[in-house]
């Protein structure tokens, strides 16, 4: 069984050598070969000009998984991949009460995980049901220039009702992205994106057990509405991976033991992600499709995904449980019901719902005691909106939305279906504590009552409200 201490444990012997050879420094980009010859330039291809086979899931890579998303299927003609995306406008469900009309590529948003090996010839062909000319662009990809999809600059625009023909062949292997390069800002905006993933023809180092890949993103969806603005700049209200907020978002489940290898894509219009796992150290294996040297490889829990950037992380998922992972921007787990809320923390209403709701029924006052309870109050939302935190757990409701999903990894698993929630053992669940307990490690028994008679006010907040209360 590989262990946490083996998988950490070729740092440590390798610190001294990348100590005093190495060329790359934390956080730094891999280094590329010199530039004093153009023509030798090839990516990380381990063979640019030798002819290969297409290469076949299970038997040159293991698929990766795209959670609540799919792969975009091909067909082998005279030895060349054949893919087909259609641009189109999407109903798209980002959480169970909340759908919104996006753009995005064969029905789904984001578009489907394009996968191939490195060394394959593709031929990609691109259908435009949008009311406006589109493009694409293979983020990350090194094509030649009248294949990289600007708009404008590199090719005409693919004008509604046309289909495009991109063409070439894989130079590299790696996490990459596609994305619209024509109107930039509405289209991404609108969900027009989706992951590329290159195998390697020859893989090296340990094989992943498990492969994801998450799109992170955001979206600005007005309360009761079904269109994201794309004019948005700082207001977001929807945070998603691979399209979805918490609740809707799938786990990813592991056996105990399973190398788990995730890529992370980030084509949000504004905002980087630092994403963060609970229960494990990660390696950063990859940096926009480039292989990291182990002895450069960074361990952590938490990697920042630049806009525009991939990266690809790798952990041994030893440490059973149900384990979150998210973004940690605390706004970026957080839905739609949260924004623009008046800020009532500390502030008594006395009997300001009383008298609202004579003028608006169902009227109620959130968050003067904070924002934990909003979601679990059952309130009724707005029609097509959701509450701005989470869904029910196993032990209390999950006060997270947004940005948000669970690992779960699981000993004796027979299927990677969702196993529900995790049965700790006994002995390794947090509870209340008995005065007993208290008693005997504390020497007394702490109050019980915060912020009761001795709350602060909130002055900023009380203007036009009637601030009489008992006690």
């Amino acid at each position: 069984m590989i262990t946490r201490r083996k998988f950490f444990s070729n740092a440590v012997v390798t610190a001294g050598a990348a100590a005093l050879g190495a060329t790359s420094v934390q956080g730094a980009e891999p280094a590329r070969q010199p530039l004093e010859n153009p023509e030798k330039i090839k990516g990380n291809a381990q063979s640019d000009q030798q002819d290969y086979p297409p290469g076949e899931p299970g038997k040159d890579y293991t698929p990766v998984i795209t959670p609540n998303g799919s792969t975009l299927p091909y067909k082998v003609v005279g030895g060349i991949k054949v893919f087909h995306l259609i641009a189109e406008e999407v109903d798209h469900e980002f959480a169970p009460g909340l759908r919104a009309y996006c753009w995005g590529f064969n029905g789904q948003v984001h578009g489907p995980t394009i996968e191939a090996v490195e060394g394959d010839q593709v031929r990609i062909y691109v259908t435009n049901k949008l009311p406006e000319n589109t493009s694409i662009h293979w983020h990350g990809l090194l094509v030649p220039s009248g294949m990289d999809g600007v708009g404008g600059l590199s090719q005409k625009t693919i004008e509604p009702g046309e289909t495009y023909k991109y063409e070439f062949k894989l130079r590299q292997h790696g996490t990459y992205m596609y994305h619209s390069h024509s109107d930039e800002m509405t289209q991404i905006a609108l969900g027009m994106m989706g992951m590329f993933i290159i195998h390697p023809r020859t893989p090296t180092g340990p094989k992943a057990d498990r492969d994801f890949a998450l799109m992170a993103s955001e979206w600005r969806i007005d309360v009761g509405t079904r269109r994201p603005v794309p004019i948005e700049m700082t207001n977001f209200s929807i945070f998603t991976f691979n399209g979805r907020a918490f609740p809707g978002t799938a786990p990813l489940v592991a056996k105990y033991g399973d190398r788990v290898r995730i890529r992370f894509g980030n084509l949000s219009p504004m905002e980087h992600h630092p994403i963060h796992l609970h229960g494990f150290y990660w390696k950063i294996t990859e940096m926009d499709g480039l292989p990291i040297p182990e002895a450069a490889q960074q361990p952590g829990n938490t990697v920042l995904v630049a806009v525009g950037q991939t990266r690809t992380v790798e952990f041994i998922a030893d440490n059973p449980g149900d384990w979150a992972m998210h973004c940690h921007m605390t706004h970026h787990t957080m839905n739609q019901m949260g924004h623009n809320v008046p800020n009532l923390i500390g502030v008594r209403p006395g009997k300001l719902d009383k008298k609202v709701s004579k003028l608006l029924p169902g009227y109620m006052a959130m968050g003067e005691s904070g924002m934990a309870n909003m979601g679990e109050m059952g309130m009724p939302v707005p029609h097509n909106s959701i509450p701005m935190v989470g869904a029910p757990g196993k032990h209390d409701y999950i006060d997270m939305g947004g940005m948000f999903t669970i690992v779960k990894v699981r000993e004796n698993l027979t299927s990677y279906d969702d196993p529900g929630w995790y049965e700790n053992p006994p002995g390794t669940l947090a509870s209340l504590a008995s005065n007993d307990e208290l008693q005997r490690d504390l020497g007394k028994i702490p109050g019980a009552k915060p912020m009761d008679n001795n709350m602060k006010m909130d002055r900023g907040n009380m203007d036009h409200m009637d601030m009489k209360h008992s006690g």
